[in-house]
């Protein structure tokens, strides 16, 4: 009768050890799983913060020379506005201040999603531009505004085209590619506003 005792009280120990153990099994990876689980969301959590409006640097050069270069057209547009003596230097200068300011304004909202600070005032080269066109006056300020707006404007469509082409941020890089058929309108124009200023000028001689 002990005997029988003893067993069945050994058999019920060994069948409440089992539940402990089989317990602490289930209780462990539920445990682990929600640390790997606070891990894993501690990382998305860096990486999204950290890559939200991460820019590579080539993309970013490309924005803030965007930036400048749209800067320089407006204020050089106003001058051709005001300064120029043909109506077509005149009407290309004010194309230039609308069509750039809109763009610029495009750019600016662009360059806050991404995170990048854009540049105030347009870079040396404008600047020097901007101050050889303002001493000009009459024949000699169409010409030299409408040569320089030739070569800016081939510049501009390649530089344009390229980002287009390789760059690495999806939204700049439709920026770039919507703006394109713009910068080639403008191209088109100037080609033909200078060789129209070109003769006008072989004319009067």
């Amino acid at each position: 009768m002990i005997a029988r005792r003893l067993l069945l009280n050994a058999t019920v120990l060994s069948l409440a050890l089992g539940v402990s153990v089989f317990a602490a099994a289930q209780d462990t990876p539920s445990q682990s799983g929600s640390d790997t689980g606070k891990a894993s969301s501690g990382k998305m959590s860096k990486k999204n913060q950290s890559g939200a409006a991460s820019v590579l640097a080539s993309d970013k050069m490309f924005i803030k020379k965007a930036a400048q270069g749209g800067l320089s057209e407006v204020e050089l547009g106003q001058l051709a506005a005001q300064k120029g003596n043909s109506d077509g230097v005149k009407q290309f200068g004010q194309k230039m201040v609308d069509d750039h300011s809109k763009a610029n304004d495009e750019l600016k909202a662009l360059a806050q999603q991404k995170g990048v600070t854009l540049p105030t005032e347009t870079n040396a080269e404008g600047k020097a531009m901007k101050a050889k066109l303002d001493k000009l006056s009459g024949e000699q300020f169409n010409l030299a505004y409408m040569s320089h707006m030739v070569k800016d404007h081939i510049n501009d469509v390649a530089q344009f085209k390229k980002e287009a082409a390789s760059g690495k941020d999806p939204d700049v890089k439709a920026w770039a590619g919507k703006t394109v058929p713009t910068l080639e309108g403008h191209l088109q124009i100037a080609k033909e506003t200078n060789k129209k200023e070109m003769g006008e000028k072989k004319s009067a001689k």
